[in-house]
């Protein structure tokens, strides 16, 4: 049961990244980029979790997950931070 919520956490945070892509592709509204780099950070954080889990069961990815977890805040963190106006 739990492969499929992390498998569908994936998909909503793809899909988050695809849809603040597409927007930041029609506004030109640079906040919606820094989303959806964001996003699409937590997307390979996700995929990362599934395959520490269930994958490679013999490693630890627990360090890149929460690496790949810090960049992608840290970019939206940095856009916030960027675009003031």
């Amino acid at each position: 049961m739990s492969q499929i919520i992390y498998a569908l956490c994936a998909a909503a945070s793809l899909t988050c990244a695809w849809l603040l892509f597409s927007g930041y592709a029609r506004s030109g509204f640079r906040l919606l980029f820094w989303s959806g780099l964001c996003f699409a950070g937590l997307t390979a954080n996700n995929v990362i979790l599934v395959l520490d889990r269930y994958v490679f069961t013999q490693v630890d990815l627990t360090t890149l997950r929460l690496a790949t977890g810090l960049a992608a805040v840290l970019l939206l963190l940095f856009g916030l931070i960027w675009e003031k106006d």
